[in-house]
């Protein structure tokens, strides 16, 4: 028998707590939804829904090894997901959230190490895509990865999303095309404070900003 294809839901700030109820109900039920971002669109399954995050590894077809990334809609959402917020993170929040920065925390000892891959980190965003924080302020934390298999160029637009995984999906938000474009800058603060990543925003404007907090940026090796 085929697949049932994905149910696309086209997003509406007037119907907003409508659709996350939809959403929130799949997500309870460990299924998986695809939802807009400030890049491009994204996988998104409850953080700490062992079966959904399986499920998610198979769709995605991901690397042993590979942390998933976790999207937020308020920095309120962060504390249950991270084990403390450092300095560093403070500053680096205050100034680029919501945005293109992904910041690295020691993770909270219950998120499944399917999020961590083991690792014992965990990446946050809060996006500065409006519909997306819509969203997530009222259905909490969710995977982020972008909604493409591995190997394969992430899309922004609903419509390659359902060509390509609507037979592995249950709901895709449908909020137009996303911008593309460079992928969030990614910061590690669980120690030394290094860039993982350099994306959206340049390293030297990361350094400026925690230098004039009396922080400093581990030189590149």
């Amino acid at each position: 028998m085929t697949p049932a294809r994905a149910k696309i839901e086209r997003y509406e700030a007037a119907t907003i707590s409508v659709l996350a109820v939809q959403v929130r109900g799949l997500l309870d039920a460990g299924g998986l939804c695809v939802l807009p971002t400030e890049s491009f669109y994204g996988l998104a399954a409850a953080p700490f829904n062992e079966q959904a995050l399986a499920r998610l590894w198979r769709v995605k077809g991901r690397s042993e090894g590979k942390p998933i990334l976790l999207l937020i809609g308020e920095q309120s959402q962060l504390a249950p997901l991270v084990q403390a917020i450092p300095p560093a993170a403070t500053v680096l929040m205050k100034a680029f959230w919501p945005g293109p920065l992904t910041i690295i925390f020691s993770a909270a000892v219950a998120l499944p190490s399917a999020v961590t891959a083991g690792t014992g980190s965990v990446g946050i965003r809060l996006s500065a895509c409006h519909s997306l924080i819509n969203l997530l302020r009222l259905i909490g934390p969710v995977t982020g990865t972008s909604a493409n298999r591995e190997g394969l160029a992430p899309p922004i637009m609903a419509e390659d999303v359902q060509a390509n995984l609507g037979e592995e999906v249950d709901l895709i938000v449908d909020a137009g095309p996303t911008p593309g474009g460079r992928p969030s800058t990614v910061v590690d603060v669980q120690g030394p404070i290094r860039i993982v990543r350099e994306g959206a925003i340049a390293r030297g404007v990361i350094a400026q900003e925690l230098a004039a907090h009396g922080l400093q940026l581990e030189a590149v090796s």
